[in-house]
């Protein structure tokens, strides 16, 4: 008797779709191209372009903001969202921050990590102990995400890795209670005694998101 070969049951991935603040960023950069909006004019309330659309508010709000990052419109509280002028990084070629608002937390905090590791590294390589210790030392208090990484960046300075770090950071905010207090105590003590590696290891799974 011949025996029936079990069927496989493996499925085609999941197609990825475009989150729909995303497509709905896309559809409102086209009715302003297309509608020839110029620097200065104001979109319709939001009230009334999210009935119009067909959306929520809390959608219609995060395309905004994806626009707001892009330059493309600014978001006055109480006025609406105001057009602005095109500049020259648009007029070039794919816009960064939309790509990066595509992605997920996860994948916008391990890429954050990687970032940070290096400006960690950076910052604790910095010639002058006196500033690390004068920037990082606790001095008893607690140890905040908020006071701790604009002193990281000031010690790293000006580089790619910092650019990155802005871009990432817009599209991704982070707050005090998002951050491993344990590793970030463990990245100033490091930064300070001029530990670069250890700097860079306290990085890892910094950002709890």
């Amino acid at each position: 008797m011949t025996k029936k070969r079990p069927q496989s049951s493996a499925v085609p991935e999941r197609m990825e779709r475009p989150r729909l603040y995303v497509q709905l960023a896309d559809h409102i950069a086209r009715f302003i191209e297309a509608q020839g909006l110029s620097p200065g004019d104001r979109l319709p309330p939001e009230r009334r372009l999210a009935a119009e659309l067909g959306v929520s508010r809390a959608t219609l709000s995060r395309a905004l903001v994806a626009l707001e990052v892009q330059g493309k419109v600014e978001v006055q509280h109480g006025n609406g969202a105001v057009v602005l002028a095109p500049t020259a990084s648009q007029e070039a070629g794919p816009d960064l921050p939309l790509f990066l608002a595509e992605r997920d937390l996860g994948e916008l905090a391990r890429a954050r990590e990687a970032v940070m590791s290096g400006l960690a590294r950076s910052a604790a390589a910095h010639p002058d102990r006196s500033l690390r210790l004068a920037l990082l030392d606790a001095d008893g208090r607690p140890v905040r995400f908020s006071d701790t990484w604009p002193c990281v960046r000031r010690l790293a300075g000006e580089s790619l890795l910092a650019d990155l770090d802005d871009l990432l950071s817009e599209a991704a905010p982070l707050d005090d209670t998002e951050v491993s207090a344990d590793r970030l105590t463990a990245l100033a003590r490091a930064v300070v005694v001029g530990d670069a590696d250890a700097a860079a290891a306290a990085c890892a799974h910094l950002l709890q998101l």
